[in-house]
């Protein structure tokens, strides 16, 4: 399965929780085609982030989590975005990190060649177009029962900026809410993310570095009952950035973490009269 959808144990709600960016899976026509080393795989990998948001269904949230790489694909890109220097015939832009990845994160090649449109086609059709079927499908169900529904667009972070980042050296905040400039939700959505982080402990920067990809734009709409909110959570909170492994007790504060943020957005009901943090 190129995905895994878990849905609400008990009360429905508005919200889904997508993690497009914490599998590994490279499937055999992909890798014929990688130049990265495996390292890269884990390293530019959200990983963790759906055993860290585990807890949502519990809380009545749906989760979808993505099980392929984005070096196969990047769910959390527009089909559009095709770099003519990844994609053989592409119309876009130069850009390293587009819908295929042409480096990786610190700049290393990422491709033996570029690929072909059809090879393009392939992945879009088995990867990228289900999942965002299956994701545009969870939130329409939602605004059918509530008038609204709420996307939280999960992601982790190396916790300083990397060679190849436009910050890179640079320290970063524990978590980072991206809304596009405060565009993609309800002013009710973005309070209760800030209010659960820093009732936390932890330090906030909006849209710094990252103001919410593909999903949080597409997506987030409010005039339209669409709400949607990404969240960075630094890696170093949770797990060892050299090593790629979990730190136990630090991972089961930010699973808790998660698990509350989730049980607050859950409650929301973004541009009724019920709205609640």
């Amino acid at each position: 399965m190129e995905f895994s959808l878990i849905e609400p144990e008990n009360v429905l709600t508005p919200l889904v929780v997508e993690v497009p960016h914490a599998g590994l899976f490279v499937d055999a026509q992909t890798l014929a085609t990688l130049a990265v080393p495996a390292s890269a795989l884990g390293r530019d990998a959200d990983l963790y982030v759906d055993e860290l948001f585990q807890d949502a269904p519990r809380e009545g949230a749906a989760l979808l989590a993505a099980r392929t790489s984005r070096y196969v694909i990047d769910l959390n890109r527009s089909e559009h975005d095709l770099d003519p220097l990844a994609v053989d015939g592409g119309t876009g832009r130069p850009m390293p990190h587009g819908l295929i990845w042409r480096t990786s994160t610190e700049g290393r090649p990422a491709l033996t060649r570029p690929i072909s449109r059809s090879e393009l086609e392939r992945r879009l059709d088995r990867y990228y177009r289900p999942y965002h079927d299956r994701l545009a499908a969870l939130l329409e169900a939602r605004r059918s029962v509530f008038g609204c529904a709420i996307l939280l667009c999960a992601h982790s972070m190396p916790s300083r900026g990397r060679a190849g980042h436009r910050d890179a050296g640079r320290e970063r905040a524990d978590i980072v809410p991206g809304t596009r400039g405060q565009t993609t939700a309800a002013p009710i959505v973005i309070e209760t993310l800030d209010r659960a982080a820093r009732e936390a402990g932890f330090s906030i920067a909006h849209d710094d570095p990252y103001r919410g990809g593909f999903s949080t734009g597409y997506y987030g709409v409010p005039r339209e009952g669409l709400h949607a909110i990404q969240i960075e959570i630094a890696r170093g909170l949770y797990m060892d950035e050299l090593t790629l492994t979990k730190k136990p007790r630090e991972f089961e504060r930010i699973r808790n973490f998660c698990r509350d943020l989730v049980r607050r957005l859950a409650a929301l009901r973004p541009g009724s009269k019920v709205a609640t943090a």
